[in-house]
């Protein structure tokens, strides 16, 4: 074999090394404890006895209307509990699964935190109870506090529920005039028969004469369904809502760009097929599925990458064809990246992957009727391509987001029911698929005018808040506006005026966007900004009779361009997961120079508080084809995949967590510690798949939305021996959960264990000394707290979780071939 490029080495590929290890998750001494206000024991206690006893008739009332009704899916009342000005209601304690009184929803506004609990008939005497023994100061024999004053201390009020207080979206998004009618998102409980709930729904609905879609979307512990209507009429059932966990407002999808550049001379795509090798028709051969507005397979350069059969619907009109100018442009960039490139280039082109289309939306964006409920439709969307060919490897690609930010990083419907796709729940796991979603646009005059400040607030839209999918926004390098009156909005290198950010999100949702790819530039003559085709990328037109090229731009280029990546290490390591190709391109992503100097100080180290916002704005910065696939001598990239077993349970007792896996890291110890004080880096990605639960009863509680999470940690000088470094990850465990502050021996990380523990895709660098660098030997993935674990009556306690681990070092010393000094301790696994 010839020796191969010092610059171009494969990555040493492992799978299934580590040493599983008993995991305990110890509870931190530290961080801060709730606030329990100290009220007028008999005072408050005596109002509260008289509340539930008001309720009493409410919920016979109830429970005879649905009798009545012949509902099967539980009687009682919905009740409303408000919390005490400022203070955190210990809403874990108002649900009893021994009692099936099921917490529904929490929402905070203001400065009252709000639950929603449904009572079966007959549990009402459950909370009677709570405030006797309230009112007694109850202790149990051991002379301990049996009160429940942690709980109903922070109870202001209890009240039967009325519709607005399911209501868990942004108040002003609710119409000021009850007798509108609009879509509204209905989020069900499961409970014992999921369809029982629905049923029972869908009675409500049409006796109130309101309009339910056939579709709906599953999720472990909730139902979702549009349902058309105004606040007057869904009111009228009010008092036999025994089913509904929360409303939301449906989600309209942003409509497409209709780009105005004048196609190119034929003969410029003449000469690129000339020169351009195609990847064979068989399915061996790795598909890019976008998920769009479908695709002209008519034109000539993507005729030789799409067959017949390979354009789907899920559109209602049943058309497969690109109408809206916009799937047919995202399969150019999929295919060829930015055609500006690639037909100005006399160099040959190889194009290792083809590609799928189908079309999810209408023509022209957003249909006239009620809007498509996007979770169905994306499901069955994904569907259509893996019926006709199971056994394809394919990186699915979509562009299609809602025109709004209002989530703020909450997980949706279809941001929910992407992460359940990705981790292929209804399929226990068994093919987990990789999303390339587009982060979202702004598409604002106003906000151009105040770009950058502007990024800060334009926020990543539905369903890009997808944990397991991979988020993109848009950089841009595009500066020359070939207009002497005009400059480019954006410097060389930094954030596309394009693009949305997490910047405002809660610390407690993932780091969103992943990573940032070419999406364009505005002209600015002074008058304010203004798309140029200049700034713009090139794509394939949908009409190539009129033109064959358009010009494109925004996140739907940069996510195009990243699927397109995806596709070439899928080509490159066909065995590879869909959660290690993810991790690759995280992996391979670099801040630029200008997002450098944007987000970070001039002088000094930055903060990882820093760092992160750095992250919230650029992810990781722009990925490196030839980093993701290649190593080189001095720069060396370590693939693990592996998996571990979180949670156990124990006859008569809860769930709790079970191992750890521990990665001996078969670094060069001599070489490096001949290196001594030579600066090297670390950069370790963590990489796995949730499945979701979605519902609104906060992320901080015991209720997760992620089935399990995974954690890293480094094995540190200070660490006398293995043992010691895997006790000390025992202690550490969920530290980050509970606001500890990061552990002060290991600053050397960009963002330390409290800041890089959010979504599913970890990532985190490290820079220090060689000499350093030698004694850390040992990695550990480690489990979190999850639903899997907290919600022992689903079952799904004992499932193994996989992941996808990337490590490599860098060292701008060349002298020495880390590469090799590794490669021979490992065996290389294609």
């Amino acid at each position: 074999m010839p020796e191969q490029p010092h610059d171009r080495r494969p990555h040493l590929v492992l799978h299934d090394t580590s040493t599983p290890k008993a995991f305990t998750a110890h509870t931190p001494n530290g961080g801060s404890k709730p606030t329990i206000p100290d009220l007028p024991r008999q005072q408050h206690g005596q109002a509260l006895q008289r509340q539930i006893q008001d309720l009493k008739p409410l919920l016979t009332a109830a429970v005879a209307a649905q009798q009545e009704q012949e509902l099967q899916s539980g009687l009682g009342l919905q009740i409303h509990f408000v919390s005490q000005p400022d203070v955190e209601l210990a809403f874990q304690s108002l649900a009893d699964d021994r009692q099936k009184i099921e917490l529904l929803s929490v929402r905070q506004e203001g400065e009252h935190t709000f639950a929603n609990v449904f009572v079966p008939d007959g549990k009402l005497e459950h909370f009677e109870k709570y405030v006797a023994e309230y009112l007694e100061e109850k202790k149990d024999k051991n002379g301990n506090a049996r009160d429940h004053r942690t709980l109903l201390n922070t109870i202001e009020s209890i009240r039967a529920t009325e519709l607005r207080a399911l209501w868990t979206d942004d108040i002003s998004l609710l119409p000021t005039d009850p007798t509108v009618p609009f879509w509204w998102e209905v989020w069900l409980p499961v409970r014992e028969q999921r369809q029982a709930v629905v049923e029972d729904f869908r009675k409500l609905a049409a006796l109130a004469e309101c309009v339910v879609s056939d579709q709906q979307a599953d999720f472990p512990e909730r139902t979702v369904l549009l349902m058309y209507g105004s606040e007057r009429q869904f009111s009228r059932s009010v008092m036999t809502l025994n089913c509904v966990a929360e409303l939301r407002l449906a989600k309209e999808t942003a409509s497409f760009f209709d780009e105005m550049h004048v196609g190119e001379q034929r003969e410029w795509a003449d000469e690129l097929l000339q020169r351009t090798r195609f990847a064979r028709e068989d399915d061996e051969t790795p598909r890019v599925c976008l998920l769009d507005s479908g695709v002209n397979r008519g034109h000539p350069l993507l005729a030789p990458l799409i067959a017949a059969d390979d354009m789907h619907s899920a559109d209602p009109t049943g058309l497969a064809d690109d109408t809206a100018n916009h799937g047919t442009g995202m399969a150019g960039l999929a295919a060829y990246g930015d055609l500006t490139e690639a037909i100005s280039t006399a160099s040959p082109v190889d194009i290792e992957h083809r590609l799928e289309s189908v079309r999810l939306v209408a023509a022209g964006g957003a249909n006239p009727g009620p809007p498509s409920f996007h979770a169905s439709l994306f499901s069955d969307a994904v569907a259509r391509p893996e019926i006709s060919f199971p056994n394809r490897r394919r990186v699915f690609c979509s562009a299609i987001t809602a025109s709004d930010y209002r989530d703020r990083g909450r997980p949706s419907s279809w941001s929910s029911t992407v992460d359940s796709l990705a981790a292929d729940a209804d399929g226990s796991g068994q093919f987990p698929r990789l999303f390339i979603l587009s982060a979202g646009n702004t598409d604002d005059p106003a906000a151009w005018a105040d770009y950058p400040a502007s990024l800060s607030t334009n926020l990543v839209h539905d369903p890009g808040q997808a944990w397991n999918a991979l988020t993109v926004g848009a950089c841009t390098s595009k500066s020359d506006t070939q207009d002497i009156n005009y400059t480019a909005l954006a410097p060389s290198g930094d954030l596309s005026p394009y693009t949305t950010t997490s910047a405002a999100w809660e610390s407690a949702w993932p780091l969103k966007p992943d990573v940032v790819l070419e999406g364009g530039n505005l002209g600015d003559n002074g008058l304010g900004p203004m798309g140029m085709s200049s700034l713009h990328l090139l794509s394939t037109n949908n009409e190539p009779l009129a033109r064959l090229f358009t010009t494109f731009n925004a996140t739907s280029a940069a996510s195009a361009l990243c699927a397109r990546m995806a596709a070439q290490i899928v080509a490159a390591y066909p065995s590879l997961r869909p959660e290690t190709i993810r991790a690759l391109i995280a992996h391979s992503a670099e801040w630029t120079p200008a997002m450098r100097a944007r987000y970070l100080p001039a002088a000094g180290t930055p903060t990882k508080n820093e760092y992160t916002n750095l992250i919230r704005h650029c992810g990781w910065g722009e990925p490196d084809l030839g980093r993701a696939l290649w190593s080189a001598g001095n720069s060396l990239t370590l693939v693990v995949e592996d998996s571990v077993h979180p949670y156990k349970k124990e006859k008569g007792k809860s769930p709790a967590s079970r191992d750890m896996n521990l990665h001996a890291l078969p670094w060069p110890r001599e070489e490096l510690e001949a290196l001594q004080a030579a600066r090297v880096q670390m950069r370790v990605t963590l990489s796995y798949f949730v499945e979701p639960n979605p519902s609104a009863r906060g992320a901080a509680s015991k209720f997760y939305y992620p089935s399990h999470r995974l954690r890293f940690d480094v094995q540190r000088p200070l660490d006398a021996s293995t043992a010691d470094f895997v006790a000390r990850v025992n202690a550490a465990a969920q530290r980050e959960d509970e606001g500890d502050p990061v552990n002060p021996r290991d600053p050397d990380w960009y963002l330390g264990e409290r800041q890089r523990h959010r979504g599913s895709l970890h990532q985190d660098v490290w820079e220090g000394t060689a000499a350093d660098l030698a004694s850390r030997g040992f990695l550990a993935v480690y489990p979190a707290a999850g639903w899997w674990r907290t919600r022992p009556a689903l079952e799904r306690y004992d499932l193994p979780a996989r992941y996808s681990l990337v490590v490599s070092i860098r060292t701008e010393q060349t002298e020495i071939d880390l590469y090799n000094a590794i490669a021979q301790k490992v065996e290389i696994v294609t």
